[in-house]
């Protein structure tokens, strides 16, 4: 297999579209004329961006005729997170396969497989003769998370609406599959605590946080 020395237009991938039917993903695209193969490269992503350029043994060879008798291309979805998909037109030339350096949007698919679930409680103590209250917070994360991925955010006389309505503390400790309890803390009597995606962007699209 060889890459091409520049993005041959005439053999571009367009159009990718996928639909998500019994736990399966299933792609389709507008196929290049004269075009009867294309290598797939699928990956998991992490919560940054797309790798580089894959590697020949991260490639899979798919023919036109394979797509049209499964309908298009079918991944069937396990575990959670971010998959990515990138379909590259190839061409048989003096017995190598030449593949066309496309490396656009038109010719790559990001979807969700499922978002990992991160339930949270949080126990307020009494301070009926105390100027601070004792606050315990409990998560049961489905799937390991990065401290960088929460925070917690403190206010007083309501509880915070986002991580940026109020004074926002990390957290210090990873979260474990299963059931994680955090360290108690204190607060004043008339403040408020609620959990929060330190970039609710960049982490809302791998987990859910849930309060219970």
């Amino acid at each position: 297999m060889e890459w091409s020395g520049s993005v041959q237009d005439k053999k571009r991938i367009t159009d990718i579209r996928h639909y998500i039917q019994d736990n399966e993903c299933i792609m389709t695209w507008k196929w290049p004329e004269g075009i009867s193969y294309v290598y797939v490269h699928g990956h998991h992503m992490d919560a940054e961006t797309p790798r580089g350029r894959p590697l020949d043994e991260e490639m899979r060879l798919y023919t036109r005729e394979e797509y049209k008798a499964r309908q298009g291309y079918r991944v069937k979805l396990e575990g959670i997170g971010r998959l990515a998909f990138r379909i590259y037109a190839a061409e048989r030339e003096n017995g190598v396969m030449v593949v066309n350096r496309q490396e656009d949007s038109d010719n790559l698919l990001v979807f969700s497989a499922g978002k990992a679930k991160i339930r949270y409680s949080i126990k307020y103590g009494m301070a009926l003769f105390r100027k601070r209250k004792p606050v315990s917070i409990s998560l049961h994360s489905e799937v390991f998370v990065s401290r960088e991925a929460l925070c917690y955010v403190k206010k007083e006389g309501a509880v915070p609406a986002s991580n940026e309505d109020g004074v926002v503390y990390p957290f210090i400790h990873d979260l474990n599959p299963g059931r994680n309890t955090l360290p108690d803390i204190e607060i004043g009597k008339q403040d408020y605590i609620r959990l929060f995606f330190t970039d609710r962007r960049k982490y809302g699209e791998l987990y859910e946080l849930i309060p219970e």
